[in-house]
């Protein structure tokens, strides 16, 4: 073919170069045709179609078992999990060609993000009918899908799940606990460790006391503690125990008969002190005081008040004022002669108020007259003339006038009077100078004893 074209040429410009119009020669020429004759019944005009990963279905005019003849139609279709790239019809044309060519690209869905606090695994990856199965780290717990499965047209089925935490924090208190009040006191300090929290999604807690803190002083009767803890999650746990704070107790003492008892602390509890005390006009015989112990018993033995008895017949003044000391005060009375006007003006408001003066634990000492005729006494025990004189030499009294001295329980003396003195006004200073305040506590209670 390309022999004859030159040759055609070569012709062409020799008529040319000898005078001759070149186009009226170039008919005699025809270019040879490479035209395919046309030829319906060539089972093979066109080479075999194929599809990797797909099928084609094809109709030719010369009938169903024909694929390739001059006029075929095939339609493509790829497999399942492919994509069909190209045309999805082809037809056998007269050049002996296809009119397109396509090709099957494997699918594929798009790449799933990562879960957080979680993971997945798929049974193909990431391809066409691959399942993705969802699990979550140790305490949380799957939301939503637990698999998605990659589609024929390359999307995941349903949606991403996400791994919450829902797994409760754990926590364990310490046991209930049973403290005894220490001795003389109503409370008990109680120690204990803070309990420890744990969770399997979060290392760091924050874990709440609800109660009293640990280390403090809890009053007698039970207290609940209780402790919460929360995750980051807000997933909520709680713990609580006993503590039973128990003051030991003995059975309440009785005062004695003419007398009384003042206690610690709360007057039966383990370790406190209850003091005996007696009356005006008498004196405790036995122990002073008793103390509850850890097994609920007093030690020692009960105390009586008894009438005091007060030796009249001592040689001396000390051996007198020994046996009122720090348990009465004296009211020494003096007079020239048991005639004397102020005297038995005084002496009869000295009786009146004889209750009184027992409550304010006083007693009266009477010196009246001269030697050799002068009598000491209290009330009708005579007292010995040594110790008359003794007193009023101790206490300068003298025997020319009416006169009183108020003694306190040292033996002090405190105050004098010259004038008689009404009984009110005679208890109005002694209640408000020599009484402690337990005395007057107590005188409180026995106001209207002497009505």
């Amino acid at each position: 073919m390309l022999f004859s074209r030159i040759v055609a040429v070569f012709i062409l410009f020799f008529r040319a170069g000898s005078g001759t119009i070149a186009h009226e020669s170039y008919s005699d020429f025809a270019e040879e045709d490479n035209t395919p004759q046309l030829d319906y019944k060539n089972p093979y005009w066109c080479r075999s179609p194929s599809l990797t990963n797909g099928e084609m279905t094809c109709h030719s005019p010369r009938g169903g078992a024909y694929r390739s003849t001059l006029g075929t139609r095939c339609e493509l279709k790829c497999d399942r999990g492919y994509r069909l790239i190209g045309k999805s019809s082809i037809q056998c044309l007269a050049n002996r060609r296809w009119s397109g060519t396509a090709y099957c690209r494997k699918m594929r869905c798009h790449v799933l993000p990562l879960v957080p606090h979680g993971r997945y695994t798929c049974t193909h990856g990431f391809v066409v009918d691959s399942r993705c199965d969802f699990t979550c780290n140790p305490g949380y717990r799957i939301e939503g899908e637990h698999s998605r499965t990659c589609q024929h047209l390359g999307s995941w089925s349903g949606a991403q799940p996400v791994c919450s935490d829902t797994d409760p924090p754990k926590i364990k208190c310490p046991p209930s606990r049973l403290k005894v009040a220490e001795p003389g006191k109503l409370t008990a300090m109680v120690t204990w460790d803070p309990p420890a929290a744990t969770d399997t999604a979060d290392k760091s807690l924050d874990v709440i006391l609800v109660g009293q803190e640990p280390g403090t002083d809890f009053n007698e009767g039970v207290h609940v503690i209780r402790y919460k803890v929360y995750d980051q999650a807000r997933n909520r746990a709680a713990c609580k125990f006993i503590v039973r704070v128990e003051v030991r107790r003995c059975l309440e003492l009785s005062a004695p008969l003419h007398g009384y008892l003042t206690c610690s602390s709360d007057r039966n509890n383990y370790g406190a002190i209850c003091e005996h005390h007696c009356d005006g006009g008498y004196e405790l015989r036995g122990v002073s005081s008793r103390v509850c112990q850890f097994d609920r018993n007093w030690d020692g033995n009960s105390a009586e008040c008894v009438s005091m008895e007060i030796k009249s017949d001592v040689k001396t003044v000390s051996a007198l004022l020994d046996q009122f000391y720090e348990k009465r005060r004296l009211l020494i009375m003096s007079a020239p002669n048991i005639s004397d006007p102020d005297y038995q003006l005084q002496n009869i408001m000295i009786q009146k108020s004889d209750c009184g003066l027992d409550l304010r634990h006083v007693t009266v000492i009477e010196l009246l007259g001269s030697p050799p005729h002068e009598t000491g006494r209290i009330r009708e025990s005579l007292l010995n003339s040594e110790v008359t004189e003794g007193l009023r030499q101790a206490f300068r009294i003298s025997r020319t006038y009416f006169s009183m001295v108020l003694l306190d329980k040292l033996g002090l003396d405190r105050e004098r009077f010259i004038t008689p003195m009404a009984s009110h006004e005679l208890f109005a200073y002694v209640d408000s100078f020599l009484l402690d305040e337990e005395e007057r506590e107590r005188l409180e209670l026995h106001t209207d004893f002497c009505d």
